[in-house]
């Protein structure tokens, strides 16, 4: 039977080469993508930013609708169409996107490593990416076997296989699909399909490929207990990421517990957060980085 650990983890992420947190505060976070750093709304900082002043390259100005909405004010050399950026072996686009993303969660970064470090070893492993987006999660499980991309966003899979293609790895064998990710799962469930790991990121609310409406708080139940019936007492782990509504990880941990309670393993949950990057000061003492909390997440493990 999955235990349920009840005192929540966080699971932090470090900045890289390409990317990196540098300040927060006052609702607003400075990051740096590659060369250019930009400034986007962030409710979860609440403190005081450290550095006097943001230099940046350009700024997401939030609309009015607190669901969405707004546009960037981008100095003229940011390049419109995207630059590329890497994380390990995985090479992909960035660009300043119209739903203030840039192409890419970099707070997922500590989860790719953890899913590759549940099947290390493996060459074989068949993974599940749902809601998929630009495939960057994809690429980097499928240095451990066959991975099954699914997104509703032709728009998305097209970067997803784009990102392939600069990552150099068009050959690696990774299905994409332009599908409902709810109705592909249980298509799966029928066709006695299994996996050994399954991630999935599901929105707040969004629409299928044919105009299928999802709302989290509704769907996600029956998505969750059709992702277990994909896996089995052999199967490595499921990571379930939520961002964006007002729910407890303790929630989403309780929901694992009760559809995994015939399964061997553990469930963890807690916090995605992001490092802020030290900060030297005038004594040229290193100040600790801070952690900006992203979104709630739970998962199993059969380790």
């Amino acid at each position: 039977m999955a235990t349920l650990v009840t005192q929540p983890l966080v699971m932090a992420g470090e900045g890289w080469q390409d990317y990196g947190l540098v300040d927060s505060g006052h609702g607003r976070k400075l990051e740096r993508y590659g060369p250019w750093r930009f400034v986007r709304p962030e409710p979860q900082a609440m403190w005081s930013p450290r550095l006097p002043d943001w230099q940046a390259h350009g700024e997401f100005i939030p609309g009015s609708d607190e669901d969405g909405g707004g546009r960037w004010q981008l100095d003229p050399m940011v390049p419109r169409d995207g630059w590329q950026l890497k994380w390990n072996e995985v090479t992909f686009a960035a660009q300043n996107t119209p739903f203030r993303h840039l192409g890419f969660f970099p707070d997922m970064a500590p989860v790719w490593d953890w899913m590759r470090g549940q099947l290390a070893g493996r060459d074989d492993a068949q993974t599940l990416n749902l809601f998929g987006y630009t495939g960057v999660g994809s690429l980097a499980l499928s240095s451990c076997g066959p991975v099954t991309h699914v997104d509703a966003s032709k728009k998305s899979v097209a970067q997803a296989r784009d990102n392939a293609a600069l990552s150099g790895m068009e050959d690696r064998p990774i299905r994409w699909l332009i599908d409902d990710a709810a109705k592909f799962t249980a298509r799966e469930v029928r066709r006695g399909k299994r996996y050994d790991g399954i991630i999935l990121d599901p929105p707040k609310f969004g629409r299928g490929p044919t105009g299928e409406t999802w709302r989290l708080e509704e769907g996600l139940p029956g998505l969750i207990a059709d992702c277990r019936r994909l896996l089995d007492a052999d199967s490595r782990f499921l990571f379930l990421t939520v961002y964006a509504v007002r729910m407890s990880s303790l929630a989403i941990g309780g929901l694992l517990a009760e559809l995994f309670a015939d399964l061997p393993g553990t469930i963890e949950h807690g916090d995605l957060a992001v490092r802020e990057e030290a900060l030297r000061q005038a004594q040229d003492e290193r100040e600790d980085g801070r952690l900006l909390p992203t979104a709630i997440f739970a998962r199993w493990r059969n380790d």
